[in-house]
């Protein structure tokens, strides 16, 4: 009998948890009228709905007509970009995103690109962490917006937002959105803390389900929706509320809120125990060393490309990427290495590690071993495909 499979891949997606399922299916099943309907079918299905966005809100130190549901991060992040975008091209046509954004980030803001908008594109030092100052310097005042991620999806590397929002506010007017997608399940995000006027989320990198996210609009912020029909969201986002997933994405991100002080530790402390056993020998650390997400130990694997690396550890029962999973297929190494200076050689022996809630030692001391030996296979394999390597 196989053993289950080795989870280490909660960037890309976590299990749906039980609390959430169980949070859904009455409202499912019950409360299924249309939330914009005044009968009473349709106020049972809006005071659902407005309970959620209430709980959303008080977890992102928010109001709740400050919250808007959408899809899930890439519509927020879309929203978020062209939305202010085209509400600020009357003050001016510019936009500034770091080099390490998410593809959602990166190819809306290539969309705008083609309607004239100006894109700026702030660098990342070696760990792939962003200059606040840096991010100032590309700022002037005909910029509609700006981006950075909280903390990045493929490396870990959590960003000094607070810092980048006030260097971003000392120009009256200009917007700033962090995409905080993988940031939730981990970091505090109060938006006021923050100071952001813009923020992403999705459920299902909380243990809810895929197919809802949401977006934080500080109160005053205009944006242009992008997609068009009723009066849905404060005229934001058209279409009729999906109320059960709502529920799923509140109750994902209150257990979130509710256990990161005991989770966060654990996580780290296995995830540092599965580094040890990892580095070295060719084997380095990407990202910040310590300013990174407490369960993400993405590493770049010399002599071996990362692709052969996670196809060993799949067949061996163990489950993880080489990056982005938006990007899986993808011929092309990663953006994010490249931006962070790694050369392609180096940048296809990526590796991505990222552990969850629910990862257990024992599945860490499998890991611990299975790791190494797949890195191992790998570089064998290389070596056979060149002749006198």
């Amino acid at each position: 009998m196989h053993e289950p499979t080795v989870y280490l891949d909660h960037a890309a997606t976590a299990p749906l948890r039980p609390e959430v399922l169980d949070a859904m299916v009455p409202v499912l099943r019950d409360v299924w009228g249309n939330p914009s309907s005044a009968h009473a079918t349709g106020r049972a299905a809006r005071a659902a709905l407005d309970g959620a966005r209430e709980r959303i809100a008080a977890a992102l130190g928010a109001t709740p007509r400050e919250i808007v549901l959408t899809s899930g991060g890439t519509e927020s992040i879309n929203l978020a970009l062209k939305g202010a975008a085209w509400a600020g091209s009357a003050r001016g046509h510019r936009i500034v995103v770091s080099a390490v954004e998410h593809h959602a980030v990166e190819n809306a803001a290539r969309h705008l690109e083609r309607y004239g908008f100006d894109i700026v594109v702030v660098p990342a030092d070696r760990y792939g962490r962003i200059d606040p100052d840096e991010v100032e310097a590309a700022v002037t005042d005909r910029t509609a917006i700006v981006s950075v991620m909280t903390a990045n999806n493929e490396v870990g590397t959590v960003q000094p937002i607070r810092a980048i929002a006030e260097r971003v506010h000392r120009h009256r007017g200009v917007l700033f959105h962090t995409d905080a997608v993988q940031a939730a399940p981990w970091l505090p995000l109060d938006v006021d803390e923050l100071g952001v006027d813009l923020l992403s989320i999705a459920a299902h990198k909380l243990g809810g389900p895929k197919g809802v996210g949401a977006l934080y609009a500080r109160r005053g912020t205009n944006i242009v929706a992008q997609q068009h029909g009723g009066s849905q969201e404060r005229y934001r986002r058209a279409g009729t509320e999906d109320v059960a997933y709502a529920v799923g994405l509140a109750t994902a991100l209150d257990l979130a809120v509710a256990e990161r002080a005991r989770i966060v530790p654990r996580v780290a402390a296995l995830r540092d125990r599965l580094a040890d056993a990892v580095l070295g020998d060719g084997v380095t650390l990407t990202g910040h060393p310590t300013e990174r997400l407490p369960n993400n130990l993405s590493v770049v694997v010399a002599r071996a490309e990362g692709g052969t690396v996670t196809t060993i550890l799949d067949l061996d029962g163990l489950a993880c990427s080489t990056g982005s999973a938006c990007a899986t297929g993808s011929a092309e190494v990663s953006h994010v290495l490249t931006a962070m200076g790694y050369p392609d050689d180096e940048a296809r022996g990526a590796v991505r590690l990222t552990l969850g809630r629910t990862t257990t030692d024992a599945e860490i001391d499998r890991a611990s071993a299975l790791v190494p030996d797949a890195i191992r296979r790998a570089r064998e394999a290389a070596a056979e495909a060149v002749p006198g390597r």
